[in-house]
Formats: structure tokens, sequence, C-alpha cells
């Protein structure tokens, strides 16, 4: 180990400070006023508690929830930094505001209502620290402030007696000189105290109090971890997945095109070579192998267009998800419904893999499940949840987009068929699970035997492009 990484593991030490004590006096102090700023955001949230009965209304409640934030973040950053010792607050992610700018403050309500989670933590922090953290904080001033009236009691305290009849300072009965100089020397040794002993132990023993209070548990950081471990593998298999298929992709397209368009170019090509040394000889078999390499150039181009469309079909790329779903439709040998509602477009990696799996399900119905009918139901679903008086607040992280809508996007696709169908036996549903994994996305298949067969498809999504038409 190299002499800079030992002094990285070493604990950070005060600099900028002319003293030992000073840095922890300040330190006290600074958390102290930290304190009286806690006390006058809980207040304010108190008496919004009171005003709008049982919480603010979820428009109003990001705000205060966002001075919490703040204000628990510069504590942790002072323990940390004090300590050399991290402090994690891991925060959950939470939606963008909907249509009525409620999004945050029902997540924010849902949050508080479980009383659990980094959120619900600072929410029970901001209430407590006036008075537990504020107490802790105060101490060595308590002593430094006792240290001044000993002083004032010495220089003062034998008049005051005689005036006000009695005085203590302390344990000490002041009544003359002698008793006054005792609690002026009483009153000195308040100082260093004050800055040698309570001041550092005050702001080691804040430390300890606000870990307790805003620091994860255990269980919670071994939670997280595991779930950490779980989305790693996850993402690992997907997006391994993912390049499997693509790589599968290139060779069918790489196969289509030596196949198929490839073929009639290099034939259209000999069939002008014949047509170029007939021309003089015999004029009507050119014009013979000239239509027969028109008909070959149209074939070519017809099948280049059908590649072009398994890859990436122009409607999808120009009108939007509804609009190829409905062209799909109308080519489907079924007949087939399509519901769409959709304020705005996916991402194009979604819309595609979206679009075909919807052309995977309606060619699985009409292959192998005898159907006639079909039904296609599109729409977006927003993660906000429903507003309910049980519950209480909380706050997002603020760098969420303010107006991004966030949610599911929702696809299900119904047939009469004769039902069976089975993800775990066809490779045709196997193929649109993995497809749909690579963004998080499920398929669920309700099929009993003689129909009607439902798949569901939901994939966690933004829609961020405008529409392009009327869904």
């Amino acid at each position: 180990m190299t002499s800079s990484s030992k002094n990285n593991d070493k604990p950070r030490r005060d600099t900028g400070y002319a003293t030992k004590s000073s840095p922890y006096f300040r330190r006290s102090l600074l958390l102290w006023a930290l304190s009286l700023k806690a006390f006058w955001i809980s207040l304010w949230m108190a008496h919004a508690h009171v005003l709008f009965g049982g919480g603010p209304d979820a428009k109003l409640l990001p705000a205060p929830m966002r001075s919490v934030r703040r204000l628990a973040d510069r504590q942790r950053a002072l323990a940390a930094e004090w300590s050399g010792r991290d402090f994690p607050a891991p925060y959950p992610e939470a939606p963008g505001a909907d249509d009525r700018g409620r999004g945050r403050g029902l997540a924010l309500r849902a949050q508080l209502a479980g009383k659990q989670g980094q959120v619900w933590r600072d929410r029970r922090w901001v209430g407590l620290d006036p008075y537990l953290g504020g107490l802790i904080a105060f101490g060595p001033l308590a002593l430094v402030l006792s240290g001044v009236w000993g002083l004032v009691t010495a220089a003062f305290g034998a008049q005051l007696a005689q005036e006000w009849d009695n005085i203590w300072y302390l344990f000490v009965p002041v009544h003359d000189w002698p008793t006054a100089v005792l609690a002026g020397v009483l009153g000195a040794l308040q100082f260093p105290l004050a800055l040698h002993w309570a001041a550092p132990r005050a702001v080691r023993l804040h430390e300890r109090y606000l870990r307790a209070m805003l620091a994860p548990s255990e269980s919670e950081l071994r939670a997280e971890m595991a779930a950490m471990a779980h989305r790693i593998d996850h993402l690992t298999t997907t997006r391994s997945a993912a390049v499997d298929t693509q790589m599968a992709e290139i060779r069918r397209i790489e196969r289509d095109l030596h196949d198929g368009a490839q073929v009639r170019l290099v034939a259209m090509g000999m069939t002008l070579d014949a047509a170029e040394h007939l021309l003089e000889s015999d004029p009507n078999a050119v014009r013979a192998l000239l239509a027969e390499a028109r008909e070959n150039s149209t074939k070519a181009l017809q099948e280049l267009r059908d590649l072009v469309r398994g890859i990436h079909p122009p409607v999808l790329a120009d009108r939007g998800l509804a609009d190829a779903v409905r062209s799909l439709a109308l080519i489907s040998p079924l007949t087939t419904e399509v519901v769409a509602d959709l304020s705005a477009r996916p991402e194009p990696p979604v819309e595609s893999a979206a679009y075909f799996a919807v052309s995977e399900i309606l060619a699985n119905a009409a292959k192998h499940a005898g159907a006639e009918r079909a039904w296609i139901d599109i729409r977006h679903e927003s993660d906000t949840p429903a507003e309910s008086p049980a519950r209480t607040s909380a706050e997002p992280p603020p760098h969420a987009p303010p107006h991004t809508p966030t949610g599911t996007l929702r696809i299900t696709v119904t047939d009469d068929g004769h039902g069976g169908a089975d993800a775990s036996r066809g490779s045709g549903l196997r193929g649109i699970e993995q497809r749909l994994a690579t963004f998080d996305g499920v398929l669920a298949v309700s099929s009993p035997p003689g129909g009607p067969t439902m798949v569901t498809l939901e994939v966690p999504c933004a829609l961020s492009s405008p529409k392009t038409t009327s869904c």
C-alpha cells in the first residue's frame, strides 16, 4: 500500500483553526443554530398540518420537504466531514408532477404514511432536532453563559446580595465579597470546561444522535445491497439477451439480403448483360430480357422494403406507436380493433419493442390459436398514487424533472382463439419476454383452454416526444 492510500484511510482532521478547542465550540454553535432552523421548519409544517387537517395539500407538500431535505443534507455533510466517516442517505426516486401538479406530493404522502425510509426519517428528525439536537449543541454555550454570569457575580454579587437579600451562583450562596470571589472562580472554570471538555463531547454525541435519527439501519442497508445485487444480475442477464437478440437480428438481415434482394440484383445484372449482347442481333429477345430485368428490380425493391419494415417500420418512426399498430391491424388476417390513449410518444426504443411485440402476438393468434378477431388496447398509466386522507407527507430528490410524466406503457392484446398459449413453451412469447426485459418490462399471459387469450405487456417509461396523431 502506498503512502497516499494510507493517508486516504485516515480520518480527516480539522484545518483552518488556531486552537484545538475553538473548532469544537464553533461547531457546537453551528449545530445549535441549525437546530433553531429546524424549529422554524417544524413549526411551519405543524401549522400546515393543523390548517389543512391531516397535512398540507399535495401541491404544497414538496416545498417544506425540500427545506427539510436541504437541512438534513447539511447536517449529514457536516457529520461526515467532522468524523471522517460516510453518512449514507438512500432516498427513493419520486415521480414528476401530474397534470394538476400533485404527483410528487402524493408520492411524498405515500412514503410518509409507510413510516419508513429516508423521507420518513427526515420528517421525524426535523420535529425532534430542535429539542434533542438543540439541547446537545447548547451544552457548551450554556457553560460559557454560566461562566459569564459567574464573573458578573464576582464583580457585583455583594452589592446585588444587599439589594436582593440573597443570590446564588450554582451551589454557592453569595452574600459578601469572599463568596462573590468564589463564584467568580467557579465561573472562570466554566470556560475551559466548555471549550476543552464539553464542546468536543457535545459534537461527538450530536453525531451519534444524528446517525441514530437519519442513518438507515443495518437491515435496510443489507436489503438495499441485496436489491442492488439482484438488479445487477437482472441487468447482466437482460443485456446479454439483448446482445444475443441483436446479433441474431443482424444475421437474419444478412441472410435475407443474401438470399433475396442480392440474388435478384445479380440476376438483373446478368439479364442486362445478355440483353446488351443481343441488342444488334435479336431486338425481340432484348425486349423480353428487359421486361424480366424490370420484374426482378421490382421484386428486389419490394424485398428491401419488407426488410426495412422488419427493422424499423417507417410508419412507426413517422406516426408513432398507435398508428403503427393500426397499420398492423389493417394487414392482419384477423379482424382487429385498436383503442389507443397516449398523450405523447414513448422513447423510440420502447416504441420499437412494443410494436414488434404486438406484431408477434397477432401473428401467433392468427397462426396457432385459430382466432378470427382481436382487440388491442394501448394506454399509458401514471405512477402517481391515488390521494387518500389517511396519508400524510414526504419529499422527492431535487434533481427529478418537474413535469416529466412517468409511469407504465400498458398494451393488452385479446383474441377469440382456442387458448392454451404458454410463455414457457412457446419460443415466440419467450422472445417477447426477452425483448421487453431489456426495458424492465414484463409479459403476462392469460390463456385458458378454449380461450380467450389475453396478453398484457407492461413497460416502465416516460412519454417525452409530442404525439403526431390523435390517439
